[in-house]
């Protein structure tokens, strides 16, 4: 008699959508999240707290609160699970605007990255904060970063107070409301300086930044030494800041505009 054999494949299924809004209440994302300290000194637990002024532009019951320890390191922060909590995504037209509520006692930055199943990332974005003691809702833009390594993204990491002049005591930060949207105005984009810069009307020569990427993102022999003064920082494939290079890797030259150069440094 013959037998028939049925084999079940089980396929990991990769979303294109991340979680939206984050706004930490009871039935909404954020709250219930299994967010990490890290380079925090002894990692106080990120806490969900009811809102410290609610008579503002926030008006949510529930925000969340980072305590920024003094001996902690400047980019010390928090980070979703891998995998579970944000969803799994890609950046595009639709969610590359990323917008944050902070309230905090001082000025200083804060920075938001995005990591790959791998913990492969980019570097973060940081944003200066320009208002004290009131909600203050910050905007990212990472349109620039559409089609370029990493594409799939499951994690958040956020820097509440990214002070590279160090601490003179431990700093409360409370943060909610993060959401992704699209830019609201019309968009095109061009390679400029082996950038791809976004430009919000239709001077640009590309209509979506996937196809300037494919062209601006080219290998290149220039390396970390460039006169190109707007470059601010390099890192490698993994997001960690490097000092020295080394030749066949390829680095992310991070510019204060907040766009990012791929290079490949060969010899």
């Amino acid at each position: 008699m013959n037998k028939l054999l049925i084999f079940i494949i089980s396929i990991p299924i990769i979303t294109n959508s991340q979680i939206n809004p984050i706004n930490f209440e009871v039935n909404g994302a954020g709250s219930n999240w299994t967010w990490t300290t890290f380079e925090n000194d002894d990692n106080p637990t990120l806490e969900i707290v009811n809102n410290i002024n609610s008579n503002g532009i926030n008006s949510s019951s529930l925000v969340a609160k980072f305590t920024a320890r003094v001996m902690g390191q400047p980019w010390s922060g928090c980070e979703s699970l891998h995998g579970f909590d944000i969803g799994s995504f890609s950046l595009d037209s639709s969610n590359c605007i990323v917008k944050i509520m902070v309230y905090k006692s001082k000025i200083s930055d804060v920075g938001i990255k995005f990591v790959d199943p791998t913990s492969a990332a980019l570097p973060e974005i940081k944003i200066t904060n320009s208002l004290t003691n009131e909600w203050e809702e910050l905007t990212f833009n990472f349109c620039s970063r559409i089609g370029v390594f990493p594409l799939i993204k499951d994690q958040i990491v956020i820097f509440p107070d990214f002070d590279l002049n160090g601490r003179t005591d431990d700093v409360v930060v409370f943060f909610d409301n993060i959401n992704f949207s699209s830019p609201s105005n019309t968009s095109s984009w061009d390679c400029v300086n082996n950038e791809c810069v976004e430009f919000f009307n239709s001077s640009g020569n590309f209509v979506d930044s996937i196809s300037c990427a494919s062209q601006c993102y080219q290998s290149t022999t220039n390396n970390i030494n460039s006169k190109n003064n707007s470059v601010y920082q390099v890192f490698n494939k993994l997001g960690v800041p490097i000092k020295h290079i080394q030749n066949n890797q390829i680095y992310f030259y991070m510019h204060k505009n907040g766009t990012v150069e791929k290079k490949l440094i060969i010899k």
